[in-house]
């Protein structure tokens, strides 16, 4: 736990409500750098270390009971790798325990992307002070909201609070935000739909790699897809694998379904969104965040 930081009566009442941490797991509390104080849950390998790091960022669902069960699976894989991984959770102190993937746009900016980007920075931090944890070797990944939040957290603006993130993956991302230089932009008069033009160019501050699915309605592929073409013409390190025939969280075994509640800006009416798993790209995606983060945060 971080010194000077005291939670206050409503995190501390959220904290106790918790399943409590599993074996090699524990809950800290970590300072986002907006000055919040943001609880995570923090699981490591055995040995002594140091060990490379990954900060895992959830999606529009959250840890809480809704939890699309994500950012567990991603853990499953990546702490037998040796990786120490921490979960920072955005969503239970700033009163959105359910998450915000049916909120209405309003309720969603409590934790916009560039705000969970300080929670993922102050997570950077955070580890930086483990014994067991090499400073120089600590990349972040996410998945659709979570996704965003990487991305936002890899580029220059965001870095200069910290030294920055070595590496970072981005699952299935919203790319129609301003994102440092980049942004996106709808046609003249219209707030909702896909983005159909952009400008500037992304640059992260370390290598990037997106995953994306071509059939995802709720963060479309295309513009991700301009965003990585634009930044490698540019020279910055961004790469993008697209899958065919993949929806919205393809990294899972539920059935794929079209669920109308969604909030998604990204349709003509602001709601619907499809996701399902893909057992093909579910598998390569996998063998993807493996080679990414072994080729950057091992060598």
């Amino acid at each position: 736990m971080l010194r000077g930081l005291a939670p206050s009566v409503a995190l501390l009442a959220w904290l106790i409500g918790q399943t409590p941490a599993r074996a090699g797991e524990s809950v800290v509390t970590i300072a986002s750098v907006r000055g919040e104080t943001i609880p995570a849950t923090l699981i490591q390998p055995d040995g002594p270390g140091p060990f490379p790091a990954v900060v895992i960022m959830h999606d529009c669902s959250g840890l809480g009971p809704r939890s699309s069960g994500a950012p567990r699976r991603w853990v499953a894989e990546l702490v037998p790798q040796g990786y120490v991984v921490l979960l920072p959770d955005s969503f239970g102190p700033r009163d959105l325990p359910n998450g915000v993937c049916t909120e209405t746009p309003e309720r969603q900016q409590l934790a916009t992307a560039y705000i969970r980007s300080g929670d993922a920075h102050g997570a950077l931090a955070f580890l930086k002070t483990l014994s067991f944890v090499d400073p120089r070797r600590i990349g972040i990944m996410g998945g659709s909201h979570g996704g965003s939040s990487t991305l936002a957290s890899m580029v220059e603006a965001g870095a200069g609070r910290h030294d920055g993130f070595a590496a970072g993956i981005a699952l299935y991302p919203s790319c129609s935000v301003t994102l440092g230089e980049w942004s996106t932009r709808r046609p003249p008069g219209r707030s909702l739909g896909p983005a159909m033009s952009h400008s500037g160019v992304y640059r992260p501050v370390a290598p990037t790699l997106i995953l994306a699915g071509e059939k995802d309605d709720w963060t479309p592929a295309e513009p991700c897809r301009w965003l990585a073409e634009t930044a490698r013409a540019a020279g910055q390190p961004v790469s993008i694998k697209i899958y065919p025939g993949a929806h919205h969280a393809f990294d899972s075994p539920a059935p794929v379904r079209y669920v109308e509640a969604r909030t998604n800006g990204n349709s003509p009416t602001g709601k619907g969104a499809t996701t399902g798993g893909d057992p093909a790209a579910w598998a390569d995606a996998k063998l993807q965040v493996a080679a990414f983060f072994a080729q950057y945060l091992r060598r």
